[in-house]
């Protein structure tokens, strides 16, 4: 018996060195194939799509309350929403969603994928090559990311704001908007609150992405499982959104108010006086963070959905590539 064991030597090397050249569970989220640029497109797109859609009427209503100088409170938000179903009816509540859809398919198509692409050239030029990234390099592929998708789709996030907060007769779709701003307030109008917009998406894009990634990183050297669970990937998705959403709020404030201000006979020109309008007429917590409460509500669940979204897609369009099924 003892013979026969020894007849075959090379078989617990082999699986002894099969073993070791598996990668460490740290890595292996960032190992995984992750599929071709289009895939990241695609998925991030429906991913954006879906989780926007979900929360769109929290959306309309926090962006109301931004542009106004009424109080806001949860029992105010909530009373908006049902007076505007009992008025206009159910779907009233998603106005401006067809906007909102146009802007943020490409915005979250743009920001998934370009992150890709940030992490593997900051991973390469780190020396972290098919690892995970540090901490800094982490948040500054987020930050790109979100700065890479909000310049380039930025006047359709202006439009999407006037729809939101303008009655229907005024704007008759997303042409009528571009037309009408183009028109009467000069095309310049479409970029206004851009610069607030990029300062508020370079924290809130890093931390978002920074945050969701490590709280994934963390899970997987705690468990050694590569990949969390749908119901884990939402609750990192909610952590990452509820802290992003929080620190970068303010300039989120302004940007609606400077964004709005042809319709609402505001006359936001600038980020700091636009601040210092809001603070003065309404306090810097009743004014700057108003509505930060529904942010709170929706953001987590917005972010949740999405990175949650994203990531199942991912994972089912790289096991069809791997099964060769878009080949026949």
């Amino acid at each position: 018996m003892a013979h026969r064991v020894n007849d075959h030597p090379s078989r617990l090397p082999v699986a002894q060195a099969t073993v070791l050249a598996l990668p460490p569970p740290s890595q292996a989220e960032d190992l995984r194939p992750r599929g071709t640029a289009l895939d990241s497109l695609l998925c991030g797109a429906f991913a954006g799509a879906i989780a926007k859609t979900v929360i769109a009427p929290l959306d309309r209503t926090k962006i109301i309350f931004q542009v106004s100088s009424n109080r806001f409170s949860a029992k105010e938000a909530f009373r908006l929403i049902y007076c505007t179903y009992m008025k206009d009816g159910l779907l009233s509540l998603w106005r401006g969603n067809s906007a909102t859809m146009v802007r943020v398919m490409p915005y979250a198509a743009i920001q998934f994928c370009s992150h890709e692409q940030y992490k593997k050239q900051l991973g390469s030029y780190y020396g972290y090559q098919g690892k995970a990234l540090p901490p800094f390099p982490r948040l500054l592929a987020g930050s790109l990311a979100g700065t890479t998708a909000a310049m380039l789709t930025y006047p359709l996030d202006t439009v999407r704001a006037r729809m939101a907060v303008t009655a229907k007769e005024m704007y008759s779709n997303i042409m009528h908007v571009f037309v009408r701003i183009s028109q009467e307030e000069g095309v310049r109008t479409l970029y206004r609150g851009f610069t607030p917009t990029i300062l508020g998406v370079i924290p809130y894009a890093g931390i978002t992405f920074f945050t969701y990634e490590t709280l994934k990183k963390l899970h997987t050297e705690k468990t050694r499982r590569s990949q969390p669970y749908p119901h884990e990937r939402l609750a990192f998705g909610a952590c990452a959104g509820l802290i992003g959403q929080s620190a970068s709020y303010p300039l989120d404030v302004v940007r609606r108010r400077m964004q709005t201000a042809g319709v609402t006979g505001s006359s936001y020109v600038t980020i700091l006086g636009t601040m210092r309008a809001i603070v003065s007429q309404e306090g810097v917590i009743r004014g700057l963070y108003k509505g930060l409460s529904m942010n709170w509500l929706k953001g987590p669940i917005a972010v949740g959905v999405s990175f949650t979204t994203f990531d199942i897609t991912q994972s089912l369009l790289l096991k069809l590539h791997q099964t060769n099924y878009f080949t026949h």
